[in-house]
């Protein structure tokens, strides 16, 4: 998986995939600079450069982790600082179950399995039990415009991308941030900040059984519009 430094940009792109199990390893600071460094090349908005990133990872991450868990299994609401929108529907629903199937089926959960369905929703707020985290967030001075949210999710994409291309696996996810006063307290995050999303980022497990799932695209043709090309 990943960490070939000679690695094409298509190779890349399509090779990585959503890590969700993690090997017990540090993550040197001098890389995550470096990722983190490609990842602030994204472009933005009139060069406004929304974006901030909160790398966690030792104590300050095992209490958010505890935080997040304990909220959760305690039925604390949600406190999610980005907004969600409603419950998907139609495709964009079948698109969410197909997913979760895949993932499922290859860790071994059935459906009527309570415990392990819970325990794989509760590795969603230990953020996957990777070395680290990152939390994006952006300038609340922003916050009306959508651009700053585009722009943080350009800059996230060239991240979790830029992680691959060294070795490093990450997935992007919104359970890391849903208990937004705990992740504000312990990461330190400023009031004048939204908190957008979190990444859990590290080496990959070979052996985690999800991380060998590629989850499928739609095909070009659902996605794309030609105009004014000649057949």
């Amino acid at each position: 998986m990943g960490g070939n430094p000679e690695q094409t940009f298509d190779e890349v792109v399509l090779g990585r995939r959503s890590i969700r199990g993690y090997l017990d390893k540090p993550v040197p600071r001098e890389l995550i600079e470096e990722v983190v460094s490609l990842a602030m090349r994204s472009p933005s908005s009139m060069n406004t450069q929304p974006w901030h990133f909160h790398v966690i990872t030792g104590e300050p991450l095992d209490k958010i982790r505890k935080g997040n868990t304990e909220n959760i299994l305690a039925g604390v609401p949600d406190s999610r600082e980005f907004r969600r929108g409603h419950a998907f529907e139609g495709v964009h629903r079948e698109r969410q179950i197909g997913c979760a199937v895949q993932l499922f089926s290859a860790m071994g959960i059935e459906r009527d399995d309570k415990e392990k369905r819970q325990d794989w929703v509760l590795r969603g707020f230990r953020q996957f039990d990777a070395p680290v985290c990152v939390i994006v967030t952006y300038d609340k001075e922003l916050a009306d415009s959508d651009d700053s949210a585009f722009d943080c999710g350009a800059a996230t994409t060239a991240l979790v991308n830029a992680a691959w291309s060294r070795g490093l696996g990450c997935v992007i996810n919104s359970q890391g941030i849903m208990q937004s006063p705990v992740v504000r307290e312990h990461a330190g995050i400023p009031d004048d900040q939204v908190i957008m999303k979190a990444v859990a980022l590290g080496w990959p497990d070979p052996d985690f059984p999800a991380n060998a799932v590629y989850i499928t695209r739609k095909p070009l043709e659902e996605a794309v519009r030609f105009v004014g090309f000649e057949d």
